[in-house]
């Protein structure tokens, strides 16, 4: 089974075969931090690390932890963020959970098990209500989101016309 972990800077070798897999693949990176440029490898890191942090978020965004998803062989297959709370964006079209994992690794059930061990840490937040949205088409992600319990409410036509799938998940608390 593969876990999440905090991003450090002892996963560098194999955070950066993990994001250049994304930008070989020409697809939109998902989640959003894997498409910041990770040069300054140690700042990168510490900048996800204390996303957080209420001082360090920027105006406009809310604050955030991300979490690596590691397999068996410690090869970063996926990556998570999560959100702490909505703002009108985030309650639109992004949601508290945004994932992805890179394309050689799809369809062996990695979504699922970022999905399930992302809702424990929002469960760890208080998150009762969490809301994870994916783009309407996106069958893999629809049918993951759908198998951790979501329940889709409706659906988001973004400003350039993609049309985003909303669906919550409520959290028993325990």
């Amino acid at each position: 089974m593969a876990k999440l972990v905090t991003p450090s800077t002892e996963l560098q070798e194999a955070y950066m075969i993990f994001y250049q897999e994304w930008i070989a693949s020409g697809e939109d990176i998902v989640p959003w931090v894997v498409s910041v440029d990770p040069s300054d490898f140690d700042a990168y890191v510490r900048d996800l690390n204390e996303a957080y942090l209420e001082e360090k978020v920027q105006e406009g965004w809310v604050p955030g932890s991300t979490y690596w998803l590691l397999d068996e062989a410690c090869k970063v297959v996926g990556a998570v963020n999560i959100r702490h709370r909505l703002n009108q964006k985030l309650l639109e079209s992004g949601g508290h959970i945004g994932y992805g994992v890179i394309p050689s690794e799809r369809r062996k059930g990695y979504a699922s098990q970022i999905l399930a061990q992302a809702l424990q840490k929002t469960d760890a937040l208080g998150i009762r209500e969490v809301l994870v949205c994916c783009d309407e088409g996106n069958i893999g992600s629809e049918r993951t989101i759908l198998g951790c319990g979501g329940q889709y409410e409706s659906s988001f036509t973004e400003a350039h016309g993609n049309v985003v799938k909303r669906f919550w998940i409520t959290r028993s608390g325990s």
